[in-house]
């Protein structure tokens, strides 16, 4: 994973498929394992919905991006 998207706790990003009905999520968690990184996404607007992800997804473009962004952005 490239540096810059090394993911930090609190920061935002932005998927580009609609994920558990939402598109905003923050990072809340961060866990180290055997190796890789996961990351706890929680939705902005519905802090119930919660999933964890291999970090290394976020570098994806194709699937995620930093920041919060509008649909015509994407």
């Amino acid at each position: 994973m490239s540096q810059r998207l090394i993911p930090r706790l609190g920061s935002s990003w932005t998927a580009r498929q609609t994920t558990w009905g939402w598109r905003h999520f923050q990072v809340k968690n961060i866990k180290r394992h055997a190796g890789f990184t996961f990351v706890e996404m929680v939705a902005v607007c519905d802090p119930k919905v919660r999933f964890w992800l291999n970090a290394q997804q976020l570098a994806d473009p194709e699937l995620w991006q930093p920041g919060w962004r509008p649909r015509s952005l994407l």
